[in-house]
């Protein structure tokens, strides 16, 4: 099964150290939460076959500064990186991320793709890891089926704030949560809040709370031009 663990914010300038920080984390928090997919790590590139790779010493320093020295590279779109973990038969992540640019309208974004057999993963987990580690605006936990439902019945696009079968709120978002919303609430430092939403498997839920959530403007999107992170 394939699933997709994700966090958005907007426009954040920060020098690689900062970058190389949080990416370090993340790696280890990945790790740490489903070892069974990330045992070995390897980096993706634009051009050329992937790489190995061991998130130690200033490795993470180097893969961005290397990012930052392409041709096409720019501080108003952030730095990208992606890797691929591999580990027991059946298990693969992916992890990319965008990061640490100005943008007006490319949200800055780190996901995960966690493929696996159909059995119980610490998806939340992965979602609180994100939102410790990037600060995101917004994010969610999906899958193929959660995300054409909501294309296909609620009017969902890419790039518009979502929550899936799990999602984070920022603070000024959680703010809007309907007191009578249906959802496991768990309050997280700095204010955001993880909720619990639907079993895989129960699209109908997501959208429905998604179509709540959005009318309360917990779901409103980033002014265009963006000119803060969050919400």
């Amino acid at each position: 099964m394939r699933r997709v663990v994700r966090g958005f914010w907007g426009p954040r300038p920060e020098p690689v150290e900062v970058l190389a920080d949080r990416w370090r984390r993340t790696l280890d928090g990945i790790a740490e939460l489903v070892p069974q997919a990330a045992d070995v790590w390897s980096q993706v590139h634009g051009n050329g076959p992937a790489t190995a790779f061991a998130a130690e010493g200033d490795a993470l320093e180097e893969a961005l500064r290397a990012a930052q020295n392409a041709a096409d590279w720019s501080d108003l779109t952030g730095t990208g990186l992606r890797f691929v973990g591999t580990g027991a038969p059946g298990w693969q992540t992916e992890v990319s991320g965008l990061a640490g640019g100005t943008p007006e309208f490319l949200l800055q974004s780190l996901a995960i793709v966690l493929h696996a057999p159909d059995e119980a993963v610490p998806e939340e987990e992965l979602l609180s890891l994100i939102v410790r580690v990037w600060e995101p605006d917004f994010g969610d936990v999906s899958d193929d089926d959660v995300l054409d439902a909501l294309e296909d019945e609620a009017g969902y696009s890419v790039s518009d704030p979502v929550v899936g079968r799990a999602g984070y709120l920022s603070p000024a978002r959680a703010a809007l949560i309907p007191d009578d919303l249906e959802t496991v609430r768990q309050p997280l430092p700095g204010g955001g809040e993880l909720l619990s939403i639907a079993a895989p498997g129960d699209s109908a839920t997501v959208v429905r709370v998604y179509g709540r959530l959005r009318e309360a403007g917990a779901l409103a999107p980033l002014p265009r031009p963006m000119d803060r992170a969050v919400l």
